[in-house]
């Protein structure tokens, strides 16, 4: 490559639980610049999850989003031909990037009239090890389990 990596943008913590990876997944979730409105959205289910669960909601949420960060996923790779899914470990970084985006996702398909309790409803189902956000992780598992032959075709 030519150009060099460009730097990583320093993310600050939120004002309420002065956390870096709330406001991370709060970025995630705003839509057209909207960040306060993102705000009040994550804030308010966090307060819906520890009123249902009896729990912290943050550490809820820190233990929802770690059920459903995956470890391993298959990449296409080209070989002769014949196109191969092979698995590969995933950065530190893509984990809770992909965890992050896939419980939102999944928080949206969701029916409930508000968006802060579709995300909440997501949270104690990933809490709990179900929900579409832990079966995703499931199946990028799995996909990597059956694809294991491969692996030594690793980029």
């Amino acid at each position: 490559m030519r150009k060099t990596t460009p730097k990583k943008r320093i993310i600050l913590p939120d004002p309420k639980f002065n956390d870096v990876i709330v406001t991370k997944f709060v970025n995630n979730i705003m839509l057209r610049g909207k960040k306060s409105i993102a705000f009040n959205i994550m804030y308010d289910a966090l307060k819906i999850v520890s009123e249902k669960l009896k729990e912290d909601g943050l550490e809820a949420f820190k233990k929802a989003l770690a059920n459903v960060t995956p470890n391993v996923e298959v990449r296409s790779r080209r070989i002769g031909g014949a196109t191969f899914q092979i698995p590969s470990e995933i950065r530190a970084d893509r984990k809770m990037s992909l965890a992050m985006k896939s419980m939102i996702k999944y928080a949206r398909n969701r029916h409930e009239k508000s968006m802060s309790q579709k995300l909440a409803s997501e949270i104690m189902a990933a809490f709990k090890e179900e929900g579409g956000a832990f079966k995703r992780k499931e199946d990028m598992h799995r996909m990597a389990e059956a694809n294991k032959a491969f692996s030594h075709f690793r980029f």
